[in-house]
């Protein structure tokens, strides 16, 4: 065998599945009982909307440039940026 060639090489694969799912579940242990995702996400909507209102016309044309050049998300459902 020719040190450095590829095809002497001896191939090496693991699969983490077990270990995903061992830590999603200890994720979710974690969060407890009390944890409501819908209403997480519900906090996060609120929070948004009241970080952006109130802006003089100055703040609001600065943010639509923003949105509209996709470096802030938009406001509605599926807020995700673009990139």
């Amino acid at each position: 065998m020719k040190k450095g060639n590829p095809d002497s090489l001896i191939p090496f694969t693991i699969d983490l599945t077990f270990e995903e799912a061992r830590r999603r579940a200890e994720v979710v242990t974690a969060l407890g009982p009390d944890w409501d995702p819908v209403a997480v996400l519900q906090g996060e909507d609120e929070a948004y909307a009241l970080l952006y209102s109130g802006l003089d016309a100055e703040q609001q044309r600065t943010y639509d440039l923003l949105v509209a050049s996709g470096v802030l998300p938009g406001r509605g459902p599926g807020r995700a940026t673009a990139h």
